[in-house]
């Protein structure tokens, strides 16, 4: 019995029994007994407070534990006080959720938000990055994340960082007199002092969005966080306080941390993943954003992932308490309500069209 973490989880069967014959895996190359090679660890970082988050985070380590159970890196789960941009708000994880948390081998850390906070909170993810060692390799998670498969065997290339391609062309919103695509993003690489041709897929038309580096930032990893957080925060205030022309009739908020985080991924070496992530938003992980999404949309396996992750007595507890887990997860209503909504459609409708048809159906439960 391999002891990962101490707590109550050791009782829950999240602890992993390993054969004699696992444990001493030899790869044999001309009559040599060689160990395997294990890829190297990231540090984890997801962002938990008071709220929707700190439920989230719990689905989130429970499902790294059911799923992952080999996954050795540290996790992080950035908590902010309620302070600086955070003043006047209760962030404080509760007593339930953060025992469970540390239960399950977290390390909650505290930050003070100085710039983003209520403001924009998004930007969380970014002075987050901050509670990270410097100098080891990371990879942010947003909480509404689900692990569904062996993390630990992605094989990431620190050096060359990226981000999820889970995305729909939320930002940039061209006007209808310029500037387009192209101006826009040239825009802001030509004030960074970033090249803008290699960024380019070339497979898709100009001035189609797809044509231009733009992620998802519910997953991004680096080799740093020091230096990745310090340019992301650099350049996200210089955006937010200082636009210039081309960005004029561009809305930041929501969208300001997906319109920086293509420059800081693309001046750090990195760019569009490669096959070898395919398991992130793939059979590894599912960023489901909100509950009732998960169940309107995503497959089968996922949903079926998700329960047998928060089944243990002592994660329902806890969950139970929140409204969307309680009426989704535990008394069924997302497979016998939400997912019979949606179980004819084809294709993936956009996600505000989704949202729009749960909201008015009453089972946008968030």
């Amino acid at each position: 019995m391999i002891k990962w973490w101490q707590g109550p989880s050791l009782r829950w069967g999240f602890c992993c029994p390993r054969t004699t014959a696992r444990l001493n895996l030899i790869t044999f190359r001309k009559g040599c007994r060689v160990p395997p090679r294990k890829l190297k660890q990231p540090n984890l970082l997801i962002v938990a407070q008071a709220g929707r988050l700190e439920f989230e985070a719990v689905i989130l380590m429970a499902s790294l534990r059911a799923h992952a159970p080999d996954f050795t890196g540290t996790v992080f789960i950035a908590e902010p006080t309620p302070d600086g941009a955070w003043s006047g708000h209760d962030t404080a994880i509760s007593d339930p959720c953060r025992q469970l948390l540390t239960d399950f081998g977290a390390m909650i850390v505290p930050f003070t938000a100085r710039h983003f906070g209520a403001s924009y909170p998004q930007g969380n993810k970014i002075e987050a990055l901050s509670v990270l060692p410097p100098g080891k390799p990371f990879l942010f998670l947003d909480t509404d994340t689900l692990i569904t498969g062996p993390l630990d065997r992605v094989r990431f290339d620190f050096a060359r960082p990226s981000a999820s391609m889970r995305r729909e062309g939320t930002w940039p919103k061209p006007p209808l007199y310029g500037p387009g695509y192209h101006g826009i993003w040239q825009s802001l690489y030509d004030r960074f002092g970033l090249s803008f041709a290699p960024t380019l897929d070339l497979s898709q038309p100009d001035e189609h969005w797809e044509r231009y580096l733009y992620f998802n930032a519910g997953w991004f990893f680096g080799s740093d966080p020091a230096e990745f957080g310090q340019r992301f925060l650099a350049w996200a205030l210089a955006l937010r306080d200082s636009p210039h022309d081309a960005l004029a009739c561009q809305v930041m908020d929501p969208w300001l941390d997906q319109a920086v985080l293509p420059l800081v991924i693309h001046s750090l070496g990195g760019g569009r993943p490669g096959p070898a992530l395919n398991g992130l938003d793939g059979d590894v992980t599912c960023h489901y954003r909100r509950l009732p999404l998960l169940y309107a949309r995503d497959p089968e396996a996922v949903i079926t992932a998700l329960e047998d992750a928060v089944a243990a007595k002592e994660v329902k507890r806890v969950l139970r308490e929140w409204e969307p887990a309680r009426k989704l997860i535990y008394q069924d209503k997302g497979r016998q309500k939400v997912r019979p909504i949606f179980a004819d459609r084809p294709t993936p409708a956009p996600e505000k069209m989704i949202r729009n048809q749960l909201k008015a159906r009453g089972w946008w439960l968030v």
